[in-house]
């Protein structure tokens, strides 16, 4: 069990290290063209943008939400079943 802790922990500490080493400007959209492109916009454009927006982030989100509660009601299912093989704890 310990092997998997350390396993897990250093993964997450390389990802964390991996997202910090990168190019500040890769993770922001404050390129000269996009930034002058949508300040010179029109109203419809910018509804247009605000509606692709939702739409590429609803269906992550409900992923995510799914997924959680999925794991949720299932936390002492593995646990259940292994106490009932082994006698208990």
């Amino acid at each position: 069990m310990s092997s998997t802790r350390f396993l897990l922990f250093s993964s997450c500490a390389l990802l964390i290290v991996l997202a910090l080493a990168g190019p500040l400007p890769a993770f922001s959209q404050s390129c000269a063209l996009c930034y002058t492109q949508a300040a010179a916009s029109t109203s419809r454009f910018i509804q247009a943008l605000r509606s692709g927006i939702l739409i590429l982030v609803i269906p992550p989100v409900f992923t995510s939400v799914v997924l959680t509660v999925m794991t949720y009601r299932k936390r002492h299912h593995y646990y259940d079943r292994r106490s009932q093989n082994t006698g208990g704890w």
